[in-house]
């Protein structure tokens, strides 16, 4: 890790005994902050989290927003092809300035990601822009990318780093990779029972199997990983429901290299989310949040009327164009970057009563290291 990173946050480190994070050869503070559109996780934050050593992650996702030139271009647009060709291209140039101003803004420390879903149809654009302009980490989540080894061929130098909530999906992709001649460079495994944003399990009941577990799911990626031959090579993130530094020792004492932490940066001075939301992350209080299903994929949201009315519709058994016409026309911006809290959607992880200051970065890690430290303290008989 670089000198550029404060003092009292690499005495934390030292001081607490953790490994780095090693990714591609460079030495990583082992806090990842979790890619969140729309526009939560942009360049200020993902900057702000990579100048202090961790992995600053840009969302892909609708970028344009934060730009006002290209929103002028694309705002008063009208439904067609044309449009959505025009949308696309404003969005990859949203994409390349954001990777550009956080590669900047870090000053050479940690890692800037950019978090692509495998699911969007844009998924391969994203990746090649991303690849092309100097990400140095390619995280995908929300479908198994099977296919991206191939896409970054010509790109040894950038780590890819999927999301996966099972060990039967992280043990197909390792063989697929395999093959191909290349295996990833960390793995996030994301508890969907506990994460917010769009998670690993085909339906809500099944959030609740036991295959989710970190104290089953870690173990598991273990063991595979010394069937294999690659133990000790490919470092696990622990993520869902993380904000703290204990959260963060606790899934250390599992087995993580690391952890991957969503909501609490989004309850930041750098995260790009609406004052509103952030306000409402950190008043979020126990059974405020719900999985549900939306655009049939589970996902963690705050109760509110968009909440009321996805629950509504799927109860009526709607057709997919249904669906469809409903979240299109209250999409996550809404809710996380306008500030609408009624009609909005507001994704969110199971972090109740974890949350409860909006705080500038360096102060979160710090809070994080220093709790983590004091934990560790408490329970001196574990190791790591």
């Amino acid at each position: 890790m670089k000198h550029l990173i404060p003092d009292h946050i690499l005495g934390l480190f030292k001081s607490s005994g953790l490994k780095p994070l090693q990714i591609k050869g460079r030495e990583i503070l082992p806090i990842v902050q979790g890619g969140m559109g729309v526009g939560v996780s942009a360049h200020k934050l993902a900057g702000a989290v990579a100048k202090l050593g961790g992995v600053g992650t840009i969302s892909s996702i609708d970028l344009r927003r934060l730009h006002p030139d290209l929103m002028k271009k694309t705002q008063y647009l009208l439904p067609s092809d044309h449009s959505k060709a025009v949308i696309n291209s404003a969005n990859i140039e949203a994409l390349k300035r954001e990777i550009q101003l956080a590669k900047s803004e870090s000053d050479g420390n940690g890692l800037i990601a950019v978090n692509v879903m495998r699911a969007v149809k844009e998924y391969t654009s994203y990746v090649e822009c991303s690849l092309e302009n100097g990400a140095d980490a390619i995280v995908v989540g929300a479908g198994l990318p099977l296919d991206l080894p191939d896409l970054a061929a010509d790109y040894p130098d950038t780590a890819l780093i999927p999301i996966l909530s099972e060990s039967r999906g992280i043990n197909l992709l390792l063989k697929k990779w395999e093959k191909k001649g290349r295996l990833p460079d960390a793995i996030v495994i994301e508890n969907p029972r506990w994460a917010g944003g769009h998670l690993g399990a085909s339906n809500v009941e099944d959030l609740n199997n036991e295959k989710f577990n970190f104290d089953v799911v870690i173990p598991q990626t273990l063991e595979i990983f010394k069937s294999m031959g690659v133990e000790g090579k490919i470092p696990l993130i622990a993520a869902g429901g993380i904000a703290t530094g204990r959260g963060m020792l606790a899934a250390m004492t599992l087995g993580a290299d690391g952890v991957q932490m969503g909501s609490r940066f989004a309850a930041s001075t750098e995260s790009s989310a609406h004052d509103e939301f952030k306000r409402t992350i950190v008043e979020t209080g126990e059974g405020d949040t719900q999985l549900t299903l939306k655009e049939l994929a589970p996902v963690r949201l705050i109760k509110n009327k968009f909440y009321n009315d996805v629950q509504e519709l799927y109860a009526k058994c709607p057709s997919k164009e249904d669906l469809e016409n409903l979240l299109g026309k209250r999409r996550a911006k809404r809710g996380m970057f306008e500030g609408d809290l009624v009609e909005g959607e507001l994704e969110i992880g199971q972090i109740a009563g974890l949350i409860h200051d909006i705080l500038p970065v360096e102060t979160i890690v710090d809070n994080i290291m220093t709790e983590f430290n004091f934990a560790k303290n408490e329970l001196s008989n574990f190791e790591f």
